[in-house]
């Protein structure tokens, strides 16, 4: 095995291990969408702030996953 055949394998490990952080974005956007339809469920009048509050938090745990996302992609490619 070359060098550089370790090089390729490390990066893939690397950039496999990275993309773990998608996971913490996945189980973040299932609670706050599961966590929406609690909360409407049981006060339905204020529909439309819980929905602003639910995007926020969805656009904040799908950043996380983009950020995991780049940095494996930086990882693999550099």
């Amino acid at each position: 095995m070359t060098s550089t055949q370790l090089l390729i394998g490390l990066k893939a490990v690397g950039a496999g291990a990275a993309c773990s952080g998608l996971i913490g974005a996945g189980v973040g956007i299932g609670l706050v969408f599961g966590s929406l339809l609690r909360a409407y469920s049981v006060n339905p009048k204020v529909k439309n702030q819980l929905f602003a509050y639910a995007i926020l938090g969805f656009a904040l745990s799908e950043a996380i996953g983009l950020l995991a996302l780049v940095m494996a992609s930086i990882i693999l490619f550099t």
